[in-house]
């Protein structure tokens, strides 16, 4: 099954996407005489996601096609699929290759990870504002992991069991403040607009192997660069294991699970997340230095 939070009427209602198009939540209540969560962080965080994605298997796809007057259409406004999970883990220099782009040494027997706000959450088509602070951002293509359960000391072979979807993520970085000083990891990450997700929530059973992903930074419509899950150093099963063994994971809480190339970008450019299977996360820039 595949979800999005979408703007409508001046509010963000989420919806299930079918191929025909998207039927919110509270539109399925009203055919259903049901009582789904309106909003995608409460369906995840009261369990109700893993119901619903039942009943959609098991029949509830069928009755969504046979409503076309309920659908609207797959190119909506996007919202991004929540705003206030409890913890956004990010992690840094996953990819061999990308740390050789920052003249680093990939970290090979633990993650390097960091913590970002939930105010640093932006949308599809919503716009990254590169910081007055910063004369060097770059944008970063990730593919995220949501959790869908409460959690603690996962086993890595289980991991993918407390799994509630996937997601494309653009993460940002104020590289030229974190190159001044390393303990400036999480300042340089967590500048209002430097979290993008979106536009689909991309439950388990619909991504065959999540190893065999590739995932690829675009700027302005040209190929950055690319890699496939399976090259991360650490891949998302152990990430979810090792960071449960740190603290209790909750429902909705987001790991955004490294990116195989930053991009610099500057006023004007257009960035975008592409992952196999899923739609095109973009988002436009706008340096807040050349504002008025």
């Amino acid at each position: 099954m595949r979800l999005a939070t979408i703007k409508q009427q001046g509010r963000e209602a989420a919806a299930i996407v079918t191929a025909d198009g998207l039927i919110t939540l509270e539109e399925l209540n009203r055919l259903t005489d049901s009582s789904w969560p309106t909003d995608l962080l409460t369906l995840i965080t009261s369990g109700q996601l893993a119901v619903l994605n039942r009943w959609y298997r098991h029949g509830g796809e069928l009755k969504l096609q046979q409503q076309p007057a309920a659908r609207l259409p797959l190119d909506a406004d996007y919202a991004p699929p929540y705003r206030h999970p409890r913890k956004i883990w990010g992690i840094g220099l996953n990819y061999v290759e990308h740390a050789r782009d920052l003249s680093e040494t990939a970290p090979s027997s633990e993650p390097a990870s960091f913590m970002k706000p939930d105010t640093a959450i932006i949308g599809p088509g919503e716009t990254i504002r590169i910081p007055r602070q910063s004369e060097r951002t770059t944008g970063e293509a990730e593919l995220g992991i949501v959790i869908g359960q409460r959690c603690k000391d996962v086993p890595q072979d289980k991991a993918y069991g407390v799994v509630a979807g996937f997601v494309p993520i653009i993460d940002m970085t104020a590289e030229d403040i974190l190159q001044r000083n390393p303990r400036n990891l999480t300042l340089s990450k967590s500048f209002d607009s430097f979290f993008s997700f979106g536009p689909h929530l991309v439950t388990p059973e619909e991504v065959d192997d999540p190893l065999s992903l590739q995932v690829a930074t675009y700027l302005n419509g040209r190929l950055h660069r690319r890699n496939v899950v399976a090259n991360m150093t650490f891949r998302p099963d152990f990430l979810i294991a090792f960071h449960s063994r740190v603290m209790t994971l909750l429902p909705g809480d987001i790991i955004s699970t490294g990116t195989p190339g930053a991009v610099v970008i500057n006023d004007g450019d257009l960035v975008e997340a592409r992952i196999d299977g899923f739609p095109v996360l973009t988002n436009p820039v706008r340096d807040l230095k050349l504002a008025g």
